[in-house]
């Protein structure tokens, strides 16, 4: 058996999702009486009733939209709401597309790794932060060496002070599960421009 409340909050949300979609009234959406009206050349009319508003708009054509519910009366623009649509979309579209992109490069070591191995490894890391890459140093430990954290935490030690000129800590050094975790960052202006 269906609860009351249960079927509230399924109209709830239907109504949430239906505001996600549609996130502007326009025309016979719009709930105020009266409303602040801009028309299509972004002149003020001034406050008028939303009837004598909708019958402005569908004389020259184009749709009365909700600019904003916030204020008292709501705001509302004359405009083709299609072409508003379109141009909010691109807009995202640039916004998305000018969005610089972080990635998080990952270097794992061993408290008995070797030298070499190590200084291999510290080539890497520089390379990712000249790159504008943030490195995340791990030190994993495997069995009994988890008795030991001061070899992790030295190795990370020694990385850091490698690493001065190329980056500094976003993170220090702590514990992850059985793993010693540092994150380094790119200084600024640090990225070589990319050939595409």
């Amino acid at each position: 058996m269906i609860e009351k409340s249960e079927i509230k909050n399924q109209k709830k949300i239907k109504r949430e999702v239906m505001y996600i979609v549609k996130d502007v009234r326009i025309n016979r959406e719009i709930r105020a009486r009266e409303v602040r009206v801009i028309d299509s050349e972004g002149k003020q009319l001034g406050i008028l009733p939303l009837v004598e508003a909708l019958r402005q708009a569908a004389n020259v054509e184009l749709d009365l939209v909700e600019v904003s519910s916030k204020t008292d009366p709501p705001v509302c623009r004359i405009m083709d709401y299609g072409k508003f649509k379109y141009q909010q979309s691109k807009k995202a579209h640039d916004a998305k597309k000018k969005q610089a992109v972080v990635h998080i490069k990952e270097v794992k070591l061993r408290p008995k790794t070797e030298e070499h191995d190590f200084q291999f490894k510290v080539k890497h890391i520089e390379r990712f932060l000249k790159e504008g890459d943030k490195t995340k140093v791990t030190v994993v430990f495997r069995g009994r060496e988890i008795a030991f954290p001061d070899h992790g935490r030295n190795m990370l030690k020694r990385v850091q002070e490698l690493l001065k000129e190329s980056g500094k800590v976003e993170q220090d050094p702590r514990f992850e599960g059985r793993n010693f975790v540092m994150i380094l960052a790119p200084l600024q202006g640090q990225k070589l421009p990319q050939s595409n």
